[in-house]
């Protein structure tokens, strides 16, 4: 065995030098961009920052207020529905209810309609987290190694489908719109298709692979409170069944708010509606489905147009002016600041 000591240097050695190679990159002299502030471009840095922002927060605010909408609460308006709903045994009994209300302008452009919640929670951690991902893309999973529990299987071990919490509890009111014109009653064309996003119709959704629906989800059941099984959520458009349905999609897309809006219907521009909605006395027609009386919320309907900066929501808008008056603030203070220093400097040198 070697002696330790051989491995120290031996007298009249040289120590090995412990600095960086000398090389560009380890002593640091690669060529960069190193900007000298000044007072000046400091101040219009400050100064432009805070008039770009101020210019786009107005022409935000100004676009989010342009939007028509019209927003109807129908949780009191439909009170019987709702007493019928605060039992469960009663899920199988149908209720309707009708809302009217009237427009005094016309709404004219695309014109969409938004159901709303208010006191629902979607963003609690275990029910954001209820839900099989390799399910909703049609594979043949065991949903039971899945978060979906409690809402996976039924006591006799068929499971459901789609199973979790977010699926179980679905928004299904049904609602119809109707425009009374004269003394004739016509129902407003809706778009139930197109509301989803592309990525989700097409790639975080998809149905089982068989030749048709029904025997693609044999040997599943429908979620408890669900009043049809997942192959009947639209059995007019095969392309909008199952679990590529738009309003099961735009559902399980959860809210980072209590008080949420999802799109659930466009106004069909053709015939009387080619414009928009016209003025006049309409009626939504609503099968009521969905109980809010136990958590204490609200239901709305609402109808809105969009402009190029989006629906009605000035958000965006204020958040660059509060961005922008706080930059030319803080130029003005650094102006406050230099302006002293700097007599106060020449003070000093006349004395």
């Amino acid at each position: 065995m070697k002696n330790k000591t051989s491995f120290l240097p031996r007298e009249g050695e040289a120590q090995p030098s412990r600095c960086p190679d000398n090389t560009a990159f380890k002593q640091q002299r690669l060529p960069a961009w190193k900007p000298q502030l000044t007072i000046a471009s400091v101040l219009s840095g400050f100064f432009l920052t805070g008039a770009f922002c101020l210019l786009v927060g107005v022409c935000l605010v100004l676009s989010a207020n342009s939007v028509r909408e019209i927003q109807i609460d129908y949780s009191d308006k439909c009170s019987d529905c709702s007493k019928l709903r605060e039992n469960s045994s009663n899920w199988n009994k149908e209720c309707h209810c009708s809302v009217n209300f009237t427009l005094k302008e016309d709404i004219l452009g695309d014109v969409f309609m938004y159901y709303g919640l208010q006191n629902f929670y979607q963003n609690h951690r275990r029910y954001m987290m209820s839900r099989s991902d390799a399910q909703l893309l049609g594979r043949n999973v065991n949903i039971q190694r899945s978060y979906c529990a409690p809402f996976s299987t039924y006591r006799n071990g068929t499971p459901m489908a789609p199973c979790g919490a977010i699926a179980n509890s679905m928004f299904n009111d049904t609602i119809d719109l109707f425009y009374n014109h004269n003394s004739s009653v016509i129902q407003v064309p809706l778009l139930k298709t197109g509301n989803s996003w592309w990525t989700d119709k097409n790639v975080k959704f998809r149905n089982p692979e068989s030749y048709n629906l029904s025997s693609a989800f044999a040997g599943t059941a429908r979620p408890p409170y669900w009043h049809k099984p997942v192959y009947q959520l639209d059995e007019e458009d095969e392309r909008n069944n199952g679990y590529v349905n738009d309003d099961f999609i735009i559902w399980m897309r959860v809210s980072a708010f209590a008080t949420f809006r999802n799109l659930y219907r466009r106004v069909r521009r053709v015939r009387r509606f080619a414009e928009g909605l016209p003025a006049g006395n309409y009626t939504f027609h609503i099968a009521y489905n969905f109980p809010v009386t136990r958590f204490k919320g609200r239901k709305h309907v609402i109808l809105s147009t969009v402009v190029w900066s989006g629906g009605s929501n000035p958000f965006l808008g204020i958040a660059y002016l509060v961005s922008g008056t706080a930059a030319t603030l803080t130029g003005f203070v650094i102006t406050g600041i230099h302006l002293k220093l700097r007599k106060k400097k020449t003070y000093f040198q006349r004395q």
